[in-house]
């Protein structure tokens, strides 16, 4: 009884019959998500959401009752050559208070004079004031402000005057941002392109992979949009989406466009040659997405609403990249046929698939009763085209030419598989030791941006002349009357035990009640400075221990810690508490994933320990360089002492997912060698010289893409785009290429495990049948 076909090879044969309804219908999906998402706009997160815990109820509470903290600005004004009490340093003081108030984007603005605001050797003053409107839009505010202040300063130039805070950082992270993340478009898709071409010699062939990629990004941008009504993302998503879009869409679209060229090379019509792609790389690009989507979804485990937009972002474009790859992807290709090679260079590298010559034995035809049904289109089946030269036996391997370069490479390896796994794995080992002195936390903006540029500047200056505690911490309290004498005993009691426990800093506590919220609003001092260990601990006990004992009784009420330090504490310790599960989750389902592909324990296991193997390596190299400074200043950074603290988590799921993409491929040929009857180590360097280009071209259109985003200026896209460039390139260089063939060939047939028995592979099988190995012989199936 004949198995039935794979979910590639059917919609493959599909959008082969139904060549413009696939395209137009793609076309018409782009449109339509395109337009929707337009339409209805993106729903971002507001500050309560991107936050967890305690300090997210805070925020919360406040932004329920209408009262979220207006959006702060400072201007600092000094002279090198004379003191604040100077009559002309008090004029240009002056000049400032009334310029800012005259905009009418702010509140009344105390004098630093009388608010105490002058540093301690005389020569700076600090104006700080609120900015009205909604702190969200705060850059809408920005520029009369600025304009302001740039009038004061031309009229003073003797002096400096320098602007930070809420208002102004908004505006430039904006256009900063903006300018970045345009810059990276332009620069990843000409890339992909430009490298892509090298590797087809062909116009048309190197075009149509990246046309699909950009537009699996749009209709995936466009679907986001929409879904964040439901789930709010983070703004930071879409960056992830275009980078996810490009590295996965550009190399499935690869992936199948290589073996049908490959397939045509080797004397395949094209319709044949189609049929190949779809039933081999089509099911490998289906069995990677799948698996990239899986490992995604991860994140939803983090309870974090930020990970949760990372986490959909990445699914709707992998999924959308994907379903292109395996439907519109094989329909232009049977519409184009042999103009697929249009563009090409004539050279002998590139010769066209028409003018190479077959790499199959007379008589090799497929026999009639074969793995596809009749009536499917496939060989065998009555609606097979009429016109090919004659049925082809997908069992014959394609024409595979490497250089002799890499064929001398690769022997090398293959004939002491010991000697290279043991280097190749030693020196994964060594770039991964730094990993052991991982430091986390969520980076301030002296660290976040370059420290060229204006606004760390400015607000290092401010921080040098008025050295402070770190932000001031907040206690919301939402109660039926704030004025209720159990409320105040609390407040007392609040400022008794922390202070009591070292928790307070210098300075006063502030409360603000709001009676017709039914909101009570503590602002207190933190101790330490910053966010050292200090400051964290007091947040820690303050919230913790102290907040819970001394409101806590107080019947119909509800207590929260908040502030800058706060929210950057609790999302920290989330973190923290969801590696596990993650971790957990992700290893638990590419296993299974890769257990379901390929009918082996042993092959999924290697895939596992390969896969950390690269990640740890990654991280190695993101502490060296962005912690220690190693290296830092190749791509243009300084150290932080720290990685952001969202980045090791996304960077280990995002690496889980993508590294499958050449491990399925690679594996999917080995196999296909090995179910043909070659010997393990025959199959390996087969799927090695079958894939060798592929896995170049692929690894190098991703290593550009997120090395693109390690130019950007904000350091978390830097550690990011850094991080994942190396990792990939490890992983297609190190890990591929020298350490899978190797523990491949020592494993032996012990790859093929299956349980307890081993799998029994004969000369041949089938290499893609659903549900197992199919063997084909004299007209029967078995």
């Amino acid at each position: 009884m004949a198995r039935e076909r794979s979910v590639a090879a059917a919609l493959g044969g599909w959008s082969a019959r139904h060549r413009k309804t696939a395209v137009f219908g793609w076309l018409l999906f782009v449109v339509l998500a395109t337009v929707v998402g337009g339409a209805v706009g993106q729903q971002g997160l507001t500050d309560a959401q991107n936050g967890v815990g305690s300090s997210a109820q805070a925020l919360q509470i406040l932004q329920n009752a209408g009262l979220s903290d207006p959006a702060s600005e400072m201007v600092l004004v000094h002279s090198a050559s004379q003191t604040a009490d100077a009559a002309s340093f008090r004029t240009a003081v002056d000049a400032v208070v009334s310029g800012v108030q005259a905009t009418g984007q702010s509140a009344p603005i105390q004098s630093p004079y009388s608010a105490g605001l002058i540093s301690k050797d005389g020569h700076s003053a600090l104006v700080m004031f609120d900015v009205v409107g909604d702190p969200d839009k705060a850059s809408d505010h920005a520029q009369p402000i600025l304009d302001a202040v740039a009038k004061v300063r031309a009229q003073h130039p003797d002096m400096k005057f320098d602007e930070f805070g809420d208002t102004s950082g908004q505006k430039w992270l904006n256009d900063s941002l903006g300018k970045d993340f345009k810059r990276a478009e332009w620069t990843a898709v000409p890339l992909a392109f430009g490298i892509l071409l090298v590797a087809f010699g062909a116009l048309l062939a190197a075009v149509l992979p990246v046309l699909l990629a950009v537009t699996a990004f749009v209709a995936a941008l466009g679907l986001l949009d929409l879904v964040s009504h439901a789930i709010p993302v983070a703004s930071t998503s879409t960056s992830v989406m275009l980078l996810m879009g490009l590295a996965v869409g550009v190399d499935y679209c690869l992936f199948y466009l290589r073996r049908e060229r490959q397939e045509r090379a080797a004397g395949r019509s094209p319709q044949e040659a189609l049929r190949v792609a779809a039933a081999t790389s089509g099911h490998s690009v289906l069995v990677s997405g799948i698996t990239v989507m899986v490992a995604m979804a991860g994140m939803f485990l983090t309870g974090m609403h930020i990970f949760d937009g990372f986490a959909l972002a990445s699914i709707l474009v992998v999924a959308i990249a994907m379903l292109g790859s395996v439907t519109v992807l094989p329909a232009l290709l049977s519409m184009l046929g042999d103009r697929i090679d249009w563009g090409r260079r004539k050279n002998r590298r590139h010769r066209s698939a028409r003018q190479a010559g077959t790499a199959y034995p007379a008589g090799s035809a497929y026999p009639a009763s074969s793995a596809y049904p009749a009536g499917s289109g496939y060989p065998g089946g009555p609606a097979q085209p009429a016109g090919l030269a004659q049925p082809v036996s997908l069992d014959q391997p394609a024409a595979v030419k490497t250089g002799r370069l890499w064929n001398a490479t690769m022997a090398k390896v293959l004939n002491h598989p010991k000697s290279f796994a043991a280097l190749a794995a030693a020196a994964l080992v060594v770039l991964a030791i730094p990993a052991l002195g991982m430091k986390t936390q969520s980076l301030g903006v002296n660290q976040l941006l370059p420290s060229s540029s204006p606004l760390v500047q400015t607000y290092n200056e401010i921080s040098a002349e008025f050295p402070a505690s770190p932000s001031p911490g907040m206690i919301v309290v939402q109660t039926p009357d704030v004025a209720a004498p159990a409320v105040t005993q609390a407040v007392e009691a609040f400022k008794t035990q922390a202070a009591a426990a070292g928790a307070l800093g210098s300075g006063p506590v502030q409360v603000t009640p709001y009676p017709a919220q039914h909101v009570l609003k503590i602002l207190f001092p933190v101790a330490g400075r910053d966010a050292d260990a200090q400051a964290v601990s007091a947040i820690r006990k303050i919230s913790d221990t102290i907040v819970p004992h001394t409101f806590g009784a107080i019947p119909h009420t509800t207590a929260a810690t908040g502030g800058s330090l706060a929210l950057s504490t609790d999302f920290n310790r989330q973190l923290d508490r969801s590696l596990l599960p993650v971790f957990v989750f992700v290893v638990s389902v590419t296993f299974l994933l890769m257990l379901f592909a390929f009918r082996s324990w042993v092959i999924a296991a290697t895939a596992i320990v390969l896969n950390l193997l690269s990640t740890a390596a990654a991280y190695g190299v993101m502490v060296a360089v962005f912690q220690h400074g190693w290296g830092a200043g190749l791509v243009g950074t300084k150290p932080v002492g720290a990685l952001e603290s969202w980045i090791p988590l996304f960077v280990f799921v995002v690496l889980f997912g993508l590294s499958m993409d050449y491990h399925v491929f690679v594996v999917s040929r080995i196999r296909e060698a090995r179910e043909r009857g070659l010997s393990t180590k025959d199959a390996v360097a087969h799927g090695l010289r079958a894939t060798a280009g592929a896995i170049t071209s692929a690894a190098a259109i991703m290593v550009a893409v997120f090395a693109v985003f390690g130019t950007l200026d904000m350091q978390d896209f830097k550690q990011l785009g850094v991080g994942l460039a190396v990792a990939i390139l490890l992983d297609a260089t190190v890990i591929r290429v020298v350490l899978l063939p190797t523990v491949m060939i020592l494993l032996g047939e012990r790859n093929w495990r299956r349980g307890r028995r081993s799998v029994t592979l004969r000369p041949g099988l089938h290499p893609e049948a659903v549900g197992g190995p199919v063997r084909i012989e004299a007209g029967r199936q078995q």
